[in-house]
């Protein structure tokens, strides 16, 4: 190969790299900064880009899709001083590209460090029980402390989401155990609860069931009183009836009353539960002839109310 032929090789390659360096396509979702001799001076957008070589140069590519960035688990310890450990994910995205180039080193990095950081520093601030049922909280301020501390570098935290929150295997036995007692105590209270009223409307029923056996015997007392007043009434009715023929000189009046009481006198010995055998001291046909007297007496008595009835004047 001559010497013109190798010029003629470099002179084509020194064409290709200065096209290459002219032409730049800025791809979909990115953008490119321009430096010139070093410093920057605009970003390019996607499409076709014409660049100075030597004089322009690309300085940085940035990504300006929405970037997801996975926070790795780190250990909390939260104000009651339990140990969780804790993990999340962050969605940011760039917005300004020249500040997210030039304003910060490592972006992700720091980033990552921020959040890490602010992660610690709310869960410090509360309690294991506020930690594991106030993730939204949580979240909320996260992502307000960390999309202000990014600002400044053209970025914007769309979404913190805290991933799980895991206490030690110890303290998750104890709270387990604690949820188990607390549920027994529920139980327990349902159940004396259910003692309580049950005793209640026991005692109710009893107290109405005495007030009604209360009415019932003070009933059954009223009616065996007045019974018992009606039962005088109209033994006194016979007994006055029987003074009366006593006096009129009537003896089956006399045998009435004797009969009368012996029989009474009989009635009591036969309710006697020891009472096995019944001696009568006296003749059988005294107690007819002293029935005989009774109905005797009470055909006179008829014959009189018939002649007390008959003397009376007729009604007009």
């Amino acid at each position: 190969m001559g010497l013109g032929q190798i010029l003629a090789l470099v002179i084509v390659f020194v064409v290709v790299v200065g096209v290459a360096k002219l032409v730049r396509i800025v791809p979909q979702g990115f953008e490119w900064t321009v430096e010139t001799f070093g410093k920057y001076t605009r970003t390019l957008s996607p499409g076709l880009h014409f660049l100075i070589p030597i004089y322009q140069a690309v300085g940085r590519k940035i990504n300006m899709m929405e970037q997801v960035l996975d926070v790795p688990s780190q250990d909390v310890i939260t104000k009651d001083n339990a140990v969780v450990r804790v993990d999340g994910v962050v969605f940011y995205q760039v917005l300004d590209a020249s500040k997210a180039a030039y304003e910060v080193s490592n972006l992700e990095q720091a980033s990552l460090a921020l959040v890490m950081t602010n992660i610690r520093t709310v869960l410090g601030s509360m309690d294991l029980d506020e930690s594991l049922s106030q993730r939204d909280a949580i979240n909320a301020k996260l992502l307000k402390v960390v999309d202000e501390a990014t600002h400044p570098w053209g970025v914007k935290v769309n979404r913190i989401e805290i991933k799980d929150i895991a206490p030690p295997r110890d303290l998750i036995d104890a709270m387990a155990r604690q949820m188990k007692a607390e549920r027994e105590k529920r139980a327990n209270i349902l159940d004396a609860e259910g003692f309580r009223q049950a005793a209640i409307l026991k005692a109710e029923g009893e107290k109405q069931s005495v007030i009604l056996a209360a009415e019932g015997e003070k009933e059954a007392a009223f009616r065996a009183a007045e019974a018992r007043e009606r039962s005088a009434e109209a033994e006194a009715k016979a007994t006055t009836m029987v003074s009366d023929a006593i006096s009129g000189g009537n003896v089956n009046a006399l045998n009435y009353f004797v009969a009368n009481n012996y029989v009474e006198a009989l009635k009591e010995m036969a309710k006697s539960p020891n009472q096995k055998m019944l001696l009568l001291p006296i003749e059988a046909t005294g107690i007819l002839g002293s029935l005989a007297g009774i109905a005797e007496l009470a055909k006179e008595s008829l014959g009189q109310q018939q002649k007390a009835v008959a003397a009376q004047p007729p009604l007009r």
